[in-house]
């Protein structure tokens, strides 16, 4: 990395925290079978989703955090440290697996429902080939659709050492390098196999992903310069955004013909799983106009009613990973309780409040209290000089 426009001067950006953190809490709201709350986030009114904010800002504060020590230690060091966070990954996609398969056995077997939650999350390959399905699990060759975010985020994350090698040439050939890739996709079908009983690929292709988590990468490390504030570009990014709606909106669409032949048209350049170019231009018109608004504004995510959700986005790993259990577990409990107004609005409101409290309670055991034991304790209890 060349120390032109250097990341390792940046402070920490709320607007990065609180955006994951919103991207968290609709991602938990997606996962939600049945969900009526779902169908008013972002992504049922245009291309991009929480999955876009999620990446986009883990690209954007990967160049703060990780380009700061390739900067500072060497490339050697910034590897390693890329080889540990994807050991993290690794170890919390395996849990997630493993924990989300137990609770649906255990819902199978123990709540009065007809729903075989084994096929719901179609896991059935897993228990009847549990060998296969073993080394597929280990070997990121079997990743059922329930979760596939995290094994994309790990092969986009360990590209990182490569693009730094290719930015100490130039960030352009860097950049270069993202974009071929990325056209590899779409004119070779690039893909990874997601499968081992029948041909899928992964639900999130990472070699098309990794486009839009190296813009946030490039525009995080100042390789790319955010562009300016003009009324006419936002003009023309709230105009995409509005002529999105019709083509995205499902009861719209669905309701006039030529709707839905146009949106099976453009199909593939809104694509998500290889990250149509429409739904990345969707997304980066959504960011400029959500960074325009809140300019001059920032001070309002240092507010109380902000800080949870900030919180939320600092621990970002733990509160997904709890956060796609308790999407399962959400399901199961409306799956008994039935589906009702009163029943879906507290069960979201439970798993918001569940997620923000966690995040908070993984804060607290990161500051390590325990190696500083004056601070658990008041004033008064205090040994006096």
């Amino acid at each position: 990395m060349t120390s032109d426009h250097s990341p390792a001067t940046k402070q920490r950006d709320l607007r990065l925290d609180f955006f994951r953190g919103v991207a968290l809490l609709l991602i938990f709201i997606a996962h939600v079978p049945d969900n009526w709350l779902s169908r008013y986030r972002p992504g049922y009114f245009g291309f991009s989703d929480s999955a876009d904010i999620f990446v986009f800002v883990s690209g954007y504060a990967a160049a703060i955090a990780y380009g700061r020590i390739f900067l500072r230690s060497g490339f050697l060091v910034g590897t390693g440290r890329i080889v540990k966070r994807f050991g993290e990954l690794y170890a919390c996609h395996l849990g997630l697996f493993f924990a989300v398969a137990v609770f649906c056995v255990t819902g199978n077997r123990f709540l009065a429902t007809s729903i075989d939650y084994v096929g719901l999350l179609n896991l059935g390959y897993f228990f009847e080939n549990a060998q296969e399905a073993l080394f597929g699990l280990f070997s990121l060759t079997y990743v059922p659709n329930y979760f596939d975010i995290l094994p994309m985020y790990m092969v986009v994350l360990a590209m990182l050492p490569a693009v730094v090698l290719f930015a100490r040439v130039h960030w352009t050939l860097a950049g270069a390098v993202c974009v071929a890739l990325y056209l590899a996709v779409q004119i070779f079908r690039l893909e990874l196999p997601a499968e081992i009983a029948f041909r899928r690929s992964w639900f999130f292709n990472p070699f098309a992903w990794q486009l839009l988590f190296y813009t946030g990468f490039f525009l995080g490390a100042g390789w790319l310069r955010p562009l300016p504030s003009r009324t006419w570009l936002a003009v023309l990014c709230f105009l995409f955004l509005l002529l999105s709606v019709p083509v995205s909106h499902y009861p719209t669409y669905s309701r006039f013909e030529w709707l839905g032949a146009l949106t099976k048209h453009i199909a593939p350049v809104i694509s998500k799983t290889n990250l149509g170019v429409l739904r990345w231009l969707h997304f980066l018109c959504l960011a400029y106009l959500s960074v325009l608004f809140l300019k001059g504004r920032e001070h309002v995510l240092n507010g109380k009613l902000a800080a949870p959700v900030v919180k939320t986005g600092q621990q970002a790993l733990p509160v997904f990973v709890t956060g796609m259990t308790l999407s399962l577990l959400a399901g199961m409990a409306l799956d008994v309780w039935g589906r009702g107004f009163v029943s879906i609005a507290a069960v979201n409101a439970a798993g918001f409040g569940m997620l923000m409290f966690f995040a908070y309670i993984v804060a607290w055991f990161k500051s390590q209290p325990w190696r500083n034991p004056n601070r658990s304790r008041r004033p008064e209890d205090r040994p006096q000089p």
